[in-house]
This record gives structure tokens, sequence and C-alpha cells, in this order.
């Protein structure tokens, strides 16, 4: 088999029911297996890249596409909100208010298709992504909801699991 031929199975095999069925499995293993840390870890990643999807929609004036995929964005930015709990954390504050910004830069991005506000949103909270992805690594795997817990966030695992996050 050639390349091109390689190619053209896969993107067949890409866009069957059976292929987009498995990747929603394993998807929804992923979360449902993830310690809180991973949980915000993998709302970043996604949100990161809703942002830079937004970016090439935006630049080819693709606006159904832009403004999905800003949806998407700040939906993923709401969830982050209501996570944060402000009272376990001294950071919570000024970050619900980086939250708040940026979900009304998204918001702005989207009515007034403009990249250079999406470009802003990257540029903000991109280091905070790699940030989380830093801590996470630097953390024993038993020891990522404690850190969660400090940093404030409440994820939907810690709900379901019946408390805040940091508390036994």
């Amino acid at each position: 088999m050639d390349a091109r031929a390689f190619a053209a199975a896969a993107a067949a095999s890409q866009s069957s029911p059976l292929a987009a069925s498995r990747r929603a499995q394993y998807g929804a293993d992923a979360v449902l297996s993830a310690t809180p840390v991973q949980l915000v870890t993998m709302l970043y990643d996604r949100l990161l890249l809703d942002l830079s999807r937004a970016v090439v929609a935006q630049e080819a004036a693709d606006w159904a596409a832009a403004g999905e995929q800003l949806l998407h964005a700040q939906a993923i930015v709401s969830e982050l909100s209501s996570s944060l709990r402000i009272d376990v954390w001294d950071g919570g504050e000024g970050l619900l208010a980086l939250y708040s910004y940026a979900s009304t830069a998204l918001v702005n991005a989207n009515v007034h298709r403009d990249v250079a506000v999406t470009r802003e949103v990257i540029g903000l909270l991109e280091p905070l992504r790699q940030t989380w992805h830093e801590a996470a690594a630097a953390l024993p795997s038993s020891g990522s909801s404690t850190f969660a817990g400090a940093a404030g966030h409440v994820t939907a695992g810690a709900v379901a699991a019946g408390g805040a996050l940091g508390v036994a």
C-alpha cells in the first residue's frame, strides 16, 4: 500500500461511525479515569484547541465555524469559572477576574469577528495551560486532587465523589 492509499484509508476510517464511536468512548473513558488536575489540564487543552481553530476560521472568514469554536471556548471558560472556589485559594479572585475578562473578550471576538481579540485571549490563557501541565507533571498521581483543591477548582469528578477537592 502506497502513502496515498494509506492516507485515503485512514481518512475513510476516521469518518466512519464506528471510528467516531470509538473516539467518543475513548474520550469518555479518559475523562472518567482522570484526576482532578488532569481534568483541568484537559479543559485547558480543549480550550486552546478551540481558540486555535477559531483563529484559523476567522482568518478564512468562515464565521459559522469561528462562532462554533468561540462558543465552545466560552462554555469551557464558564466551566472553569463555575468550578473555581475562591474561598480556598488566595489567588482565586484574580483567576476569576481573568476568566471573566476572557469570557467577555470571547463574546466580543465572536460578535465583532475580531481575530485580534481571539489571539489576545490565547496569549492570556496559554501560560495558564502550560502551568497546569507543569504542576500536574510535578505531582504524584495520589496528590493531584490536593493540588486542585489548593488551586480552587472543583471538577465534576469531585462533585460526583461527594465533596470539594482537597477535602478528604
